[in-house]
C-alpha cells in the first residue's frame, strides 16, 4: 500500500466513524447547540461535508484563490436530514477520494497549497490531506460531546 492509498483509507475510516455519530443523533436533536454562539449538530455535519468539498477545490487549484471560480453546491441548500446530506455529498466525496488515489506519491511533498491570502497557511499537499481528516475527527468528537451533554446515547466508534 502506498502513501496515497493510506491517505484515502484514512479518510474513509474517519468518515465511517463520523457517519455512525451523525446517524445516532435523533432528528429532533439536530438543531441543538450548547449555546447561542455554537453551531448546531446539523450545522457541524454540513460544515464537514461542505468543507471537504471546498478543501478539495483548494487542493486542485493549489490555492484558496481557486474558490473564487467554483460554484458551491452546498450554498443555500436546506438541511433536510442526515441521510439527505450524505446522499447529496456522495458525488463530491467520490471525486475527492479519486483525487487522493490519483496523486503521484512524489507530489505529496512537492506541491504546496497556499492559503496565506485567506488568513491561513502554506502546507504540503500530503499535510493538507491529513488536515482534512483531522478536521473531521475533531468535529466528530465535538458532536460526541454534544450528545453527552444532551444526555443521549453515543455510538461505539472504537471497534
Amino acid at each position: 500500500m502506498n502513501a496515497t492509498e493510506i491517505l484515502a483509507l484514512n479518510s474513509e475510516e474517519v468518515r465511517s466513524r463520523s457517519i455512525k455519530v451523525w446517524k445516532a443523533i435523533p432528528t429532533e436533536k439536530l438543531n441543538w447547540k450548547p449555546d447561542e454562539t455554537a453551531l448546531t449538530c446539523a450545522e457541524i455535519i454540513r460544515h464537514l461535508l461542505q468543507g471537504e468539498f471546498l478543501f478539495h477545490q483548494v487542493m486542485v487549484g493549489r490555492s484558496g484563490k481557486a474558490l473564487a471560480n467554483i460554484v458551491n453546491p452546498f450554498e443555500g441548500k436546506a438541511f433536510i436530514s442526515v441521510d439527505d446530506e450524505i446522499d447529496f455529498s456522495m458525488p463530491y466525496r467520490k471525486a475527492f477520494l479519486e483525487f487522493i488515489r490519483l496523486i503521484p506519491v512524489n507530489e505529496l511533498n512537492s506541491i504546496e497549497i497556499d492559503l496565506l491570502d485567506e488568513g491561513g497557511y502554506k502546507k504540503k499537499l500530503g499535510e493538507m490531506l491529513l488536515r482534512v481528516s483531522y478536521h473531521e475527527s475533531v468535529h466528530t468528537g465535538q458532536l460526541l460531546d454534544y450528545m453527552r451533554t444532551m444526555g443521549i446515547d453515543r455510538p461505539k466508534i472504537w471497534d
